[in-house]
C-alpha cells in the first residue's frame, strides 16, 4: 500500500513539473510580449518546448524578444487585403451594392462510411497497452482526491487544465486580463489576440451591421490594431449580419455573461491572432444577403450565410476557448480554406448535428497544411456527429470528455488526414465505434487504410472502439507533427472538463 501511494505521489509531482513547464514561457503581467511562429508550409512543424522523444522533425522556433518584437503592421499587411477578399463586393456605400451570392460546397456524400470491419487495428479497453482502461473514471470523488494532491504539489491552486491554472490561479486576473494571452496551448498557442492593444468595453447589447456605433460589440471588432474586448455587464446580443472580427482581437467575456443568440454568425475570415474567450453562442441562423462593417472604412456586401456559430475561414492562430456552442443551423465551429493553427479548448458543446468541421471541401487541398488542436472540452447531450470532422490536414484531440455519447460517430475524417486522439474518454450513448472514415467522393490517398489514426491513452467504456489505421502506435514518428501539447491521463478528464464552457466568475 505504500508503495502504491508513494507512486502515485511520484506520478503527480511529475504532472506537476509538466503543467510548469508547459508554461514557462509565460511571464505574468499585461504587457510582456509572446513568442511568434509564422504558418509552417507543407510539412514543416514547428516544435514545443515538451515535444517528446520521438519526434524527429524538430524545428527551432523564433522567438519575440526586445530584440526581435512582434510586428504588428507587419503582420496586418500580410493578410489578404479588405478588397482582394473572394465572394465580396466591397464599397462604401450600401446604395451601391449589387448582390452577390455566396455559399458553401453542398455536403451530399458526407454521411457515406467506408467499411472498417476488416481493419487490422482496433483500440478497446485492456487491449494493447496504449489505450487506458479504468473501471473507476466517473469516480468523480477520486479524481477529485487526485486533483487535490495535484494542486498541493503545484502550490495550492492547480485543477490540472494547464489552461485554467495558467491564469486562474491570480487572484487580481481582472487587472491582469491580457495575461490571457500566454496560457493557450496546442496549434493556436501562439494567437496573442488584442494582446498589447488598449481595452475596449462594450456597454450596450445594440447592433447595427453596417453603422456599428461606439460601445457595441461590432464596433470593437472592426477597429483597425490589437484591441482586448471586455463587458460592463451581462448581456444577450442579437447579430444583424455576420460578425467581421479583424486582427488581433480578444473578445473576453470573463467577469459576464455574455449570450450571441437568435441572429447571425461569427466570421473569422482571411485574418489572424484572433481570441474568443467566454461567450454563450446558440440557436443561430442564416444571415443575408445584406451589408456589414468589415473595417473603419470599408463596408461588404455578404450573401447568405451558412448559419454556424463561428466559422473560421482562411484564418490563422485562432484559440476559442471556454465558450459555450449549441443549436446552429450548419455547424457549430467550422475552420475551413486554409485555415491553420487553431485551438479549440475548454468549451461545452450540445444538442447539435454536425459539430465541428475541419476543411469543407475535398478540393480544397489548402487544407492540407491545416493544424488543429481540440483539447479539454465536453461534448454534452444531444451530439450527433463531427466532434470533429478532419478533411485533410494534422489534428491533436487529447483530453476532451465524450462521456455523454455520440449518435453517428465521434471522431471523423476523409482526405487522409493525421488524427492523435489521446487521453479522451469515450463512452458511448448507442454507437460503439468511436470513428468513422467518409466517402465524400474525393481522393483517398491510397485507401482509408493508409490514413495514419491512432489512439493512446484513451479510455474506453461499455464497448467503445477506435478503429486505427496507418501508423498504428502513438510513438511513431509520423505522429510527431501530430503532437501539440501534452496529453493528461484519461482517468483525469471528468475534472480536468468539469469547468468547460463559460466560467462563473
Amino acid at each position: 500500500m505504500a508503495v502504491t501511494k508513494m507512486a502515485t505521489v511520484l506520478l503527480l509531482l511529475v504532472l506537476a513539473v509538466q503543467l510548469t513547464s508547459l508554461h514557462a514561457r509565460s511571464v505574468p503581467g499585461d504587457y510582456d510580449t509572446q513568442e511568434y511562429v509564422p504558418i509552417p508550409s507543407g510539412n514543416t512543424f514547428d516544435t514545443q518546448s515538451d515535444m517528446p522523444s520521438f519526434a524527429t522533425n524538430q524545428f527551432d522556433t523564433p522567438l519575440e524578444t526586445e530584440q526581435n518584437p512582434y510586428n504588428y503592421d507587419t503582420s496586418l499587411a500580410s493578410s489578404d487585403s479588405a478588397d482582394s477578399l473572394p465572394f465580396d463586393t466591397f464599397v462604401d456605400s450600401p446604395e451601391t451594392i449589387n448582390p452577390v451570392v455566396f455559399s458553401q460546397s453542398a455536403y451530399e456524400n458526407d454521411e457515406v462510411f467506408f467499411d472498417t470491419s476488416n481493419a487490422d487495428t482496433v483500440y478497446r479497453a485492456k487491449d494493447d497497452g496504449l489505450s487506458l482502461a479504468s473501471t473507476d473514471v466517473m469516480n468523480v470523488t477520486a479524481t477529485d482526491d487526485m486533483l487535490s494532491t495535484l494542486a498541493q504539489a503545484m502550490g495550492g491552486c492547480g485543477t490540472g487544465n494547464p489552461i485554467d491554472d495558467c491564469w486562474r490561479c491570480d487572484p487580481n486576473w481582472r487587472s491582469h486580463r491580457q495575461a490571457l494571452a500566454s496560457c493557450a496551448i496546442g496549434f493556436g498557442r501562439n494567437a496573442i489576440g488584442g494582446k498589447n492593444g488598449p481595452i475596449y468595453t462594450v456597454t450596450t447589447n445594440a447592433d447595427d451591421a453596417q453603422n456599428p456605433q461606439p460601445g457595441t460589440l461590432r464596433y470593437g471588432v472592426t477597429r483597425d490594431g490589437p484591441l482586448w474586448i471586455i463587458f460592463a455587464k451581462s448581456m444577450t446580443i442579437q447579430l444583424k449580419g455576420e460578425l467581421w472580427v479583424t486582427a488581433f482581437k480578444t473578445i473576453d467575456a470573463r467577469g459576464a455573461e455574455v449570450h450571441i443568440t437568435g441572429g447571425s454568425q461569427i466570421t473569422i475570415q482571411n485574418t489572424n491572432n484572433v481570441i474568443l474567450h467566454g461567450l454563450h453562442i446558440h440557436d443561430i441562423t442564416p444571415s443575408g444577403p445584406t451589408t456589414i462593417r468589415a473595417s473603419p472604412s470599408k463596408v461588404i456586401r455578404r450573401g447568405r450565410t451558412d448559419g454556424d456559430g463561428i466559422h473560421i475561414w482562411g484564418s490563422h492562430d485562432v484559440w476559442v476557448d471556454h465558450c459555450f456552442l449549441a443549436k446552429a443551423t450548419d455547424g457549430l465551429l467550422d475552420a475551413t480554406q486554409g485555415s491553420n493553427m487553431v485551438t479549440v479548448s475548454n468549451c461545452l458543446f450540445e444538442n447539435h448535428n454536425k459539430v465541428m468541421l475541419f476543411g469543407s471541401d475535398p478540393s480544397h487541398t489548402a487544407d492540407r497544411n491545416m493544424r488543429a488542436t481540440v483539447a479539454f472540452n465536453k461534448f454534452g447531450s444531444g451530439l450527433i456527429q463531427r466532434l470533429p470532422r478532419c478533411r485533410f490536414g494534422v489534428f491533436h484531440i487529447l483530453n476532451n470528455d465524450y462521456s455523454a455519447g455520440w449518435s453517428i460517430y465521434a471522431i471523423g475524417g476523409s482526405e487522409d488526414p493525421t488524427i492523435l486522439s489521446q487521453g479522451n474518454l469515450f463512452n458511448p450513448s448507442g454507437n460503439k465505434e468511436v470513428t468513422k472514415r467518409i466517402n465524400d467522393g474525393g481522393p483517398t490517398f491510397g485507401g482509408w487504410k493508409n490514413w495514419n489514426w491512432a489512439s493512446s491513452g484513451d479510455v474506453f467504456m461499455k464497448g467503445a472502439f477506435f478503429t486505427g489505421s496507418g501508423a498504428t502506435a502513438s510513438s511513431a514518428g509520423v505522429y510527431a507533427k501530430a503532437f501539440s501539447t501534452s496529453s493528461r491521463p484519461g482517468s483525469m478528464v471528468p475534472a480536468i472538463t468539469r469547468s468547460a464552457g463559460p466560467l462563473t466568475m
